[in-house]
C-alpha cells in the first residue's frame, strides 16, 4: 500500500510546525520597575539570548544614576550574555539596554546616537518612563511579571 501526500499537503503541515515553534519561542517577558517611591513601571523585554540573561538576574534592587542627562544607569551584578547581539544600537526613549563594554544597565530617558556595544532589552510601556525623569539616583526593584 503506497501512500500519497501531496505537495499543498506537506507544505501546509510544514508551515503549521514552523508557525507553532515560532509562537511557542517568541514568549512575551513582562518586567515591572519600583521606584522607591512606589512609582510602578510595566516593560516588555525581547526574546533575546541578552533579555533572557538579564531576566535570570531577577529580582533586582539596584541604584539607578543619571548618566548624560540621556539615560539612567546601574552596574549588574554579572557580565550577560551577548549572543546573537548585533554590534551597535540607536537608543530612543524608553529603551532598557545593556551597555556590554562596562556590563551595566540603561534605561533611556531621551534620545541618543548610535552606540557600539549597546544592546537592546525591551522597552518601557506607555509613558512609564516619565517617572525617570528626575534629578539624582533612584532605588529601584526589577521583577519578572508573573
Amino acid at each position: 500500500m503506497k501512500l500519497f501526500i501531496s505537495w499543498k499537503t506537506t507544505s501546509l503541515l510544514l508551515l503549521t510546525v514552523l508557525l507553532f515553534s515560532v509562537n511557542a519561542r517568541s514568549e512575551t517577558m513582562k518586567i515591572s520597575i519600583t521606584i522607591n517611591d512606589g512609582t510602578v513601571i510595566n516593560a516588555t523585554l525581547l526574546d533575546n539570548d541578552t533579555a533572557r540573561d538579564f531576566v535570570a538576574l531577577l529580582p533586582l534592587t539596584l541604584t539607578l544614576t543619571d548618566y548624560n542627562n540621556t539615560e539612567k544607569i546601574s552596574d549588574l551584578p554579572k557580565k550577560i550574555s551577548r549572543k546573537g547581539a548585533p554590534s551597535t544600537m540607536t537608543p530612543k526613549v524608553g529603551d532598557i539596554a545593556y551597555y556590554a563594554p562596562w556590563g551595566n544597565l540603561a534605561i533611556y530617558y531621551r534620545d541618543f546616537g548610535d552606540s557600539p556595544g549597546l544592546i537592546k532589552l525591551g522597552a518601557i510601556d506607555g509613558d512609564g518612563i516619565a517617572a525617570l525623569k528626575v534629578a539624582g539616583d533612584l532605588q529601584v526593584i526589577i521583577e519578572r511579571q508573573q
